[in-house]
């Protein structure tokens, strides 16, 4: 056991310091505090660094498998509706996208789908979602910095989409997408033209995520992780959006939104796109265990 203090207790740092002052960059930037009491820093793992582009491809692959696991096991899976890409590292004008049959449960590395700009497939056995080649080929042209991007047929995500509107500050977790988001107030059935994909991409600009009015929401990030992960918590935001817009119509309580300076300082505490790649992580942890690895077949 460890012994009790006799010493009263006293603030351990001084007031207006930050409490990881002592922290190195990396885990300040992720809110992350490691440091023992013999002084050995213990630092936030982080997107790694590869010997070579193989193996950062094999990674990206590996991630995408595991996302579309996660987005199964969360409800993110309609049918043939919906579909996440990663950029390739070493063809950097072709992405990976999931073949349009296979049950998003049910995808492994070995089953994606790698398609170059005109949408031809370059390796692999199957067919693609149109639509998904229409709006991620405009996404990656368009955003160089995006390495992924995530839409599919959420429940809370296509009931909020139907206001066409963007988010109100309501939450902490709301602030994920303080001015970095959009929306597309158009509705023109299933995005088939290439002209719609780069609708899609102007209402994005250059922000994280995209609310698609009467369709659903899309996010991006510099990796399959952290995008992700924004689409994880979109979909949440979007659910306590509903949640409180509906209690305060019934209750006649106004909402407190988060002020515009506050909102600012904690978007670079959780909006961050190492917050973002590191919030997956857990995710990735559980799908690996839950299925002993099968999705990286």
């Amino acid at each position: 056991m460890l012994a009790a203090s006799s010493k009263p207790h006293q603030a351990s740092v001084a007031a207006g310091v930050r409490v990881d002052y002592a922290e190195s960059a990396g885990n300040q930037h992720v809110a992350a505090m490691g440091r023992t009491t013999s002084g050995k820093t213990l630092n936030i793992r982080a997107y790694p660094k590869f010997q070579n582009l193989e193996d950062e491809r094999l990674y990206r692959k590996q991630h995408l498998a595991a996302a579309y696991r996660i987005f199964a096991s969360r409800g993110f899976d309609e049918g043939v509706a919906g579909h996440i890409s990663v950029r390739d590292p070493i063809l950097t004008d072709h992405f990976w996208l999931n073949p349009l049959s296979t049950h998003f449960s049910l995808i492994r590395v070995s089953d994606l789908i790698l398609v170059n700009e005109q949408g031809e497939v370059v390796e692999g056995n199957e067919p693609i979602n149109s639509a998904a080649f229409a709006i991620h080929s405009a996404l990656h042209k368009r955003r160089p910095d995006v390495h992924a991007a995530c839409h599919a047929h959420s429940v809370y995500g296509k009931a909020f989409s139907a206001f066409g509107r963007e988010l109100d500050m309501y939450t902490q977790d709301s602030v994920r997408f303080y001015k970095s988001h959009g929306v597309y107030k158009d509705f023109g059935g299933v995005v088939l033209a290439s002209e719609e994909g780069e609708r899609i991409a102007d209402a994005l600009g250059n922000g994280k995520a995209a609310i698609l009015q009467n369709h659903g929401i899309l996010t991006v990030g510099k990796s399959v992780d952290e995008a992700a992960f924004w689409f994880l918590s979109l979909d949440k935001t979007c659910q306590a959006q509903l949640l409180v817009d509906a209690a305060s119509a019934g209750s006649g309580h106004r909402p407190k939104i988060i002020g515009d300076s506050e909102a600012a300082e904690t978007y670079r505490q959780v909006g961050t796109p190492e917050k973002g790649w590191l919030a997956f992580q857990s995710y990735y942890d559980e799908v690996l265990a839950r299925t002993s690895g099968d999705f990286l077949k």
